[in-house]
């Protein structure tokens, strides 16, 4: 019993946590192309309405 507790003791003193030396980056691009998408949907979905002989039915 002993010797687990001293095996475990000793183990603890090794866990070191050092803060990263660069800033985490986030990538957010991923809003950007939806708005673009919705965006670029919504002028295709005018021009069509607005251009009804182009696009029968």
């Amino acid at each position: 019993m002993a010797a687990v507790a001293f095996g475990g003791a000793a183990l603890a003193g090794c866990i070191t946590v050092k803060a990263p030396d660069k800033p985490i980056e986030i990538n957010l691009n991923i809003n950007v192309k939806q708005e673009v998408v919705v965006s670029l949907k919504k002028d295709a979905d005018d021009f069509i309405a607005n251009n009804p002989e182009l696009f029968p039915k």
